[in-house]
């Protein structure tokens, strides 16, 4: 798996490029100043790191991404799993709803999520 790893203000960054891509380069200079308060060469050291990454791409001025939110999450959803759960979504599961009550709204829908992954016959 690429280098995922981001803070949590890369990962602000990171929505921002998300939500509004493809973005000319100053455009997304004027939205960092904006929400996060930052000046020019920040923006564009964050964006530099991400390019890095693998994340997202400058091309001709045009930020994009080289990887979508959806897989981008999803990779850090496997990587804690594995990282803090030995692989084990059962004792990720555990830990996350141990604690906070679980509605039966809730409770059906990952039921239902359970059903439908048996029936699509995924494993």
């Amino acid at each position: 798996m690429a280098d995922y790893d981001l803070g949590y203000v890369q990962e602000r960054f990171a929505d921002i490029v998300w939500a509004n891509e493809p973005i000319a380069s100053g455009e997304l200079v004027k939205i960092c100043e904006k929400e996060l308060c930052w000046k020019k060469p920040t923006t564009y050291t964050v964006l530099r790191k991400l390019c890095e990454k693998g994340l997202f791409q400058n091309a001709n001025g045009i930020v994009s991404s080289l990887v979508s939110r959806d897989t981008f999450y999803k990779a850090r959803s496997q990587q804690i799993v594995r990282d803090s759960f030995g692989g084990s979504l059962p004792a990720f599961i555990t830990a996350f709803i141990s604690g906070q009550p679980l509605s039966n709204e809730e409770a059906d829908e990952i039921q239902q999520m359970i059903e439908k992954f048996r029936k699509e016959g995924k494993s």
